[in-house]
């Protein structure tokens, strides 16, 4: 008898189920676990723990397999197989996935092209891990360029077709936030009335916390990174953070972050170090602050104000600013 190797959809799974934790602490059920390349956690209480571990158990599964089809890292996934099939054939995807990409599509839109599920091209160009990095030429800039925009993208009825060879797609701007919005959701199909979902710190929460009327959420130094600089109260909403003050690099003296404006092809240099955006949504909160650090302080903030029901701060070299409502959810 000859076992087969198994799948990566397997090896994701049996990776996220061995980091999975679950502890009981009086009275909140929490869980932990890793996966897409970050630290996840769920926390909820409200409920029997029997429903309660019903849901966590079904938590990491849904992740682990989220991240087998979405990730550009593995070469079988569903994203894999489309940037494969660049500028050769088109691809099928289910109606989840076209839900997906047709909120990629809206958010394109929305941020006029700050968001671009494309600039993968422009992102391994610019890699702020190499040792020593080094910056790519103007020429190098404008040939990935050629191979970015979601415009560029043909979409069918159950299909998806990268016209050029090299075009390739990334979630990552969208992926974790698009999760826990997935599964707080899951959360109140089963009537869990009070959750905190936190995928790498784009969280969601429903409810409150224990003997509390709300959720407390820190907001770290972006100029201290490690400490927070205040703490939100939030219900029923999401909290996301974008940066570049932990991802960067050096080059002759100049700083680069580790976020690229699609729109340039160069990586944000406009004083901001970092967004926070509360919002309805995890998705809506995260392009918001990842949008928002592109377009600079001022602009960053009108786009926030746009949005109804999100606020945001802003984290530059020389001050913070904040949108009209954000007072209401910080700390005094």
């Amino acid at each position: 008898m000859v076992l087969s190797a198994p799948n990566s959809s397997q090896q994701v799974l049996a990776r996220v189920t061995d980091s999975a934790r679950v502890v009981v602490d009086g009275g909140m059920h929490k869980l932990t676990f890793r996966a897409m390349s970050t630290e996840c956690r769920v926390h909820l209480h409200g409920v029997t723990p029997a429903v309660a571990a019903a849901f966590l158990g079904e938590v990491v599964p849904w992740v682990a397999a989220f991240e087998a089809r979405y990730s550009r890292f593995i070469p079988d996934s569903l994203i894999g197989g489309i940037n494969a099939a660049a500028g050769e054939r088109w691809v099928e995807i289910d109606p989840e996935t076209e839900r997906l990409f047709t909120l990629c599509h809206e958010l394109a839109f929305f941020t006029c092209g700050a968001f671009d599920p494309t600039a993968l091209p422009l992102i391994r160009l610019w890699n702020w891990k190499a040792q020593p990095p080094v910056a790519p030429s103007a020429d190098a800039i404008r040939a990935a360029q050629e191979l970015v925009g979601w415009h560029k993208v043909q979409r069918r009825p159950g299909g998806i077709f990268l016209p050029r060879a090299g075009m390739c797609l990334d979630l990552g701007g969208i992926g974790k936030e698009y999760a826990v919005d997935m599964v707080v959701g899951m959360a109140l199909e089963r009537g869990i009335p009070n959750v905190l979902v936190d995928f790498g710190h784009d969280v969601r929460v429903h409810g409150h916390a224990l003997d509390k009327k709300f959720w407390w959420i820190g907001l770290e130094d972006a100029n201290q990174p490690g400490r927070c600089w205040t703490g939100v109260a939030v219900r029923d909403h999401a909290v996301a953070t974008s940066g570049d003050y932990i991802r960067n690099f050096q080059i002759n003296g100049r700083r680069f972050g580790h976020i690229i404006d699609p729109r340039t092809g160069y990586p944000v240099d406009n004083g901001c170090h970092a967004v926070s955006v509360i919002a309805p949504t995890c998705t809506i909160a995260g392009i918001l602050s990842t949008t928002a650090l592109i377009l600079g302080p001022l602009e960053g903030l009108r786009l926030i104000e746009t949005h109804p029901g999100a606020a945001g701060a802003v984290t530059t070299n020389r001050n913070r600013d904040y949108t009209r409502k954000f007072h209401e959810y910080a700390a005094p």
